[in-house]
């Protein structure tokens, strides 16, 4: 069954290019793919409208799959009507679905189904009525061996009704409103936890209401609920509104004993059913919330820094910093590939030093080294200080690289088969190097959990977590493109329509083969098909191969468009590549079909233009303060340089060059209202920072950008 026209309505997004998407992405289609190599057909549509479009569509797949087994469970009970049919098909959202399903769900065995039992229902209706003024005596009529007062009998109807109330889809609509509306959340410390849990303590007196409170403050909570300190509960600010509400409905101006019968039940039906229920609900969504908001942040960062600016192909001296064991010390050539090893100790006595700065003073003249990458971790400071004290025939730039996750990789299957005779500590030392070289190429090895740029990252859905930043990944590595040649195959895995069973075949078909030489070489390899190629073929780069154009980002579908365009010209298609003049005399129009549209042709001009171009800037060196090495070294009042190194919805964290980042508060970023951090700062942004807090003993600077002048 297709919801495009649902889709295009709730999305705002063209229904034909909607049905497009759908198509293509059930034919097998990446994202990537589609959004750049079939934007004639979905009109220009992006990455993200056309993974809205997949999401949407998974929604509705799955709400009306529900809807089918609601119809189905309540027809099985013969108590399907037209009326509930026509209200059941009639709703669009879940919560009214479920509540109208309610009265008809299979239950456990509740006290109203007790009451059931014991022959209750008649006198409920009666109490409901409200009309008998002879309720004691009715009341009598019920008694038998299993109710044996009339008390009994009265609070077994109370039940019935209390049940029959919470069940009523208009009760439950009032009182989600409400919730929605009034609704607070709150928490508190568990008793005797105050020492134990005090960074928890903006949270041992909270609350705040449902439809204002941000995310972060949510997951706070809930972490300090995990983790036994925090307790915390979802209520309307006057219950008494809800009891009310319901009262309206049901309250009749009948006999008296009814009516407080009535109204007992009422107060039973919220406090024990409704209550709870819409307390678990509110908690549920919120969470939801709060947990895809916490994904979405860390998603964000993690694009960012993926595609933050390589160094490119340099040689590279790389140090992983140490103090007892010392300093694991790496020579890279200019495709990564390790080609010295060393260990020197800054820390020790003054023949050591002396050691080492001989030791990085020969392999620098050695390996003629064009950049120092250096791990910014535990003595990276201390490092840096000491390399920069070296004397150097010519200037060679020094970066200190983010080492999170470093210890992950050099640990991981991936970098054992990489470096099989390498201990853990030079396998962190060579992704270090890497990473100054090709951030992308070097991350896609590590779980992106560890990479260090999310907040709560544990604990969210780690399902829905690992779904979005594989999305990241795949982005990231087809928006850059891959180097068929020197890919690893964990990069080659994320490359549209590859994953990892292509990706070791490739890379098996290479060692056996040599090189490739031009793209079609890539439908030997085995299992590669016609779909599988048509994927993937763009989005990798072959470089001083049979063709120039391999070496770009116009798909080989495409090539024969060149060609033409060549032939009018009475040149070379090399002739043609990155000849400005020559691309601007083509006129679009008289290649445009069916099959090529506008905006295919202005990719392929583009492409033309500068073949193969990195979307990423090329890393410029950023320099610490040389007064500040550690925490003890940061006083109030301080200017300092920084990189933003995470980004939150209440702020950033910036490295000012001690091991502890500093937080820079939302209201500290810029001198106008921001509703995010995101739309000022980037990860890896180059700020100046005003240290307006320091905190040696729990380990905290908080900081300022405003008040830097920065911003």
């Amino acid at each position: 069954m297709s919801y495009t026209k649902q889709i295009a309505t709730s999305l705002q997004i063209n229904e034909k290019s909607v049905n497009t998407v759908l198509e293509l992405l059930a034919e097998g289609a990446s994202i990537p793919f589609i959004a750049r190599y079939r934007k004639d057909k979905t009109n220009n549509l992006d990455e993200v409208q056309i993974e809205q479009i997949q999401q949407e569509n998974k929604r509705l797949t799955d709400f009306f799959h529900r809807q089918e087994v609601i119809l189905k469970s309540i027809e099985e009970q013969d108590k399907l009507t037209p009326d509930l049919k026509a209200k059941i098909l009639a709703t669009t959202v879940l919560s009214e679905l479920e509540d109208i399903y309610l009265p008809y769900k299979p239950k456990r065995r509740t006290r109203a189904q007790i009451a059931r039992e014991h022959g209750l229902e008649p006198l409920a209706l009666i109490i409901s009525l409200q009309r008998s003024s002879h309720l004691i005596e009715e009341a009598k009529r019920f008694l038998h061996d299993k109710v044996l007062t009339t008390d009994d009998a009265l609070q077994g109807a109370r039940d019935i009704i209390a049940e029959n109330i919470s069940e009523d889809a208009i009760v439950r609509s009032k009182i989600r409103k409400r919730f929605e509306k009034f609704g607070l959340f709150k928490s508190k410390i568990v008793k005797g936890k105050e020492e134990e849990g005090n960074k928890y303590r903006d949270y041992f007196n909270f609350n705040e209401k449902l439809s204002s409170i941000p995310s972060h403050r949510i997951m706070a909570i809930i972490r300090g609920v995990m983790e036994g300190f925090l307790i915390m509960a979802i209520e309307p600010d006057m219950e008494e509104y809800c009891i009310e509400d319901i009262e309206k409905i049901y309250l009749k101006y009948g006999d008296e004993d009814c009516r407080q019968q009535m109204q007992k039940a009422i107060k039973d039906c919220y406090k024990r059913l409704l209550q709870p229920q819409f307390e678990s609900e509110c908690r549920m969504q919120l969470r939801e919330k709060a947990e895809n908001e916490a994904i979405n942040v860390f998603a964000e960062n993690l694009r960012q820094l993926l595609l933050s600016s390589p160094l490119g192909t340099l040689r590279i001296l790389s140090i992983d910093p140490g103090i007892r064991t010392g300093c694991k010390v790496v020579c890279l050539d200019n495709s990564g590939a390790l080609i010295d090893k060393t260990t020197i100790f800054l820390h020790g006595s003054k023949e050591q030093v002396q050691e080492a700065a001989h030791k990085i003073m020969s392999m620098v003249e050695k390996h003629r080294i064009e950049a120092f990458a250096i791990g910014d971790g535990t003595a990276g400071r201390d490092t840096e200080r000491f390399i920069k004290g070296l004397q150097f025939t010519n200037k060679i730039p020094l970066f200190l690289v983010n080492e999170d996750g470093a210890s992950i990789y050099s640990a991981s299957e991936i970098a054992r088969n990489e470096f099989p005779n390498e201990d853990i500590t030079v396998r962190g030392a060579i992704s270090i190097g890497r990473r100054l070289m090709d951030p992308l190429a070097e991350l896609v090895k590590i779980d992106p959990k560890s990479i260090g740029v999310g907040q709560y990252q544990h604990d969210v859905n780690q399902f829905k977590l690992k779904e979005k930043l594989d999305q990241t990944v795949v982005s990231c590595v087809n928006a850059v493109g891959v180097n068929l040649n020197t890919a690893s195959k964990q990069l080659l895995s994320y490359v549209s329509g590859i994953g990892p069973l292509l990706a070791e075949n490739i890379i098996q078909y290479r060692d056996s083969n040599g090189r490739f030489k031009n793209r079609k070489q890539l439908k030997e390899v085995p299992r590669m098909g016609d779909k599988s190629y048509e994927q993937c073929a763009g989005f990798l780069r072959i470089k001083d191969g049979d063709s120039r154009l391999d070496a770009s980002a116009v798909h080989p579908e495409s090539y024969s468009i060149v060609e033409q365009m060549a032939k009018e010209l009475k040149i070379k298609v090399e002739e043609l590549i990155g000849k400005n003049e020559l691309i601007q005399q083509i006129n679009k129009q008289q290649y445009i079909n069916e099959n090529i549209g506008v905006h295919t042709l202005n990719d392929i001009l583009n492409e033309l233009k500068k073949p193969g171009l990195d979307p990423r800037s090329t890393a410029e060196v950023f320099e610490f303060s040389s007064e500040v090495y550690d925490i003890n070294d940061v006083r109030e009042g301080m200017i300092l340089p920084g990189m933003v190194t995470n980004i939150t919805r209440f702020g950033a964290f910036v490295d000012i060059g001690v091991k502890q980042d500093g937080l820079v508060h939302i209201s500290h970023i810029a001198n106008q209202f921001i509703k995010d951090p995101a739309d000022v700062l980037k990860l890896q942004q180059k700020v100046m920072v005003k240290v307006l807090e320091v905190d040696i003993a729990r380990k905290r600077i908080n900081l300022s950008i405003k008040e830097a002048g920065s911003h």
